[in-house]
C-alpha cells in the first residue's frame, strides 16, 4: 500500500477508536440484535414526519416493487404472521396509504394496492433509510460497508436456510 493510500485510510479512520476488546461468537447475537433495534428505532423516528410507523415502510416498498399482492403474500415476503399483516393493512388503509380491491381474475381473493399517498411515500422512506444508513456507518470506509453488507446477507441466508429446514421437518 502506498503512502497516499495509508494517509487516506488514516483520515477515514480518524476519530474512530480502535476497539481492543476480544469478541467471541457468543457476542454475535446480542450485538446484532441491539444494532438491529437501534437501526429500527432511528428509521422509525426518521419516518414519523411522513405518518408511517415501524414496519409500514416494508409494506410500501414491497408493493412499490409488485403492486397488487395478497395479504398472505405480503406477510410471507416480510416474514410476519398473516393476522399481523391484516392489522397492518387495515391501519395503513385507514391512513390512506393502501387500498384493498377484489382480484379481477379471482373474486375470492383481495389484493392490496398503493394509493397515490402510498406511492408518494416511497421517496420519504428512501430518504429516511439513507439518513439512517449514513448515521449507522459514519466513519466506515466503503470497503468496510461492502464487507458488512456481504456478511449480514450471508448471516441472513444461513438463518433463512435453517428456518426452511425446520419448517420442512415440522411438516414431515
Amino acid at each position: 500500500m502506498g503512502k497516499k493510500n495509508k494517509d487516506k485510510d488514516a483520515k477515514k479512520n480518524k476519530g474512530r477508536k480502535k476497539d481492543q476488546t476480544e469478541y467471541t461468537l457468543m457476542d454475535l447475537s446480542p450485538a446484532l440484535t441491539q444494532a438491529a433495534r437501534s437501526m429500527r428505532t432511528v428509521l422509525s423516528r426518521n419516518l414519523l414526519h411522513s405518518g408511517l410507523y415501524a414496519g409500514q415502510d416494508g409494506v410500501i416498498l414491497s408493493l412499490a416493487e409488485a403492486d397488487g399482492m395478497t395479504a398472505g403474500a405480503l406477510a410471507q415476503k416480510l416474514g410476519v404472521k398473516a393476522p399481523t399483516m391484516t392489522r397492518t393493512i387495515g391501519r395503513m388503509e385507514a391512513q390512506g396509504f393502501l387500498e384493498r380491491k377484489p382480484d379481477p381474475d379471482d373474486a375470492r381473493l383481495t389484493k392490496v394496492y398503493l394509493t397515490e399517498l402510498g406511492r408518494s411515500s416511497v421517496t420519504a422512506i428512501s430518504n429516511a433509510a439513507s439518513s439512517c444508513d449514513a448515521m449507522a456507518t459514519q466513519n466506515f470506509s466503503d470497503k468496510e460497508i461492502r464487507n458488512l453488507v456481504r456478511l449480514l446477507r450471508a448471516i441472513d441466508a444461513n438463518l433463512q436456510a435453517e428456518a426452511y429446514q425446520l419448517e420442512e421437518a415440522e411438516e414431515d
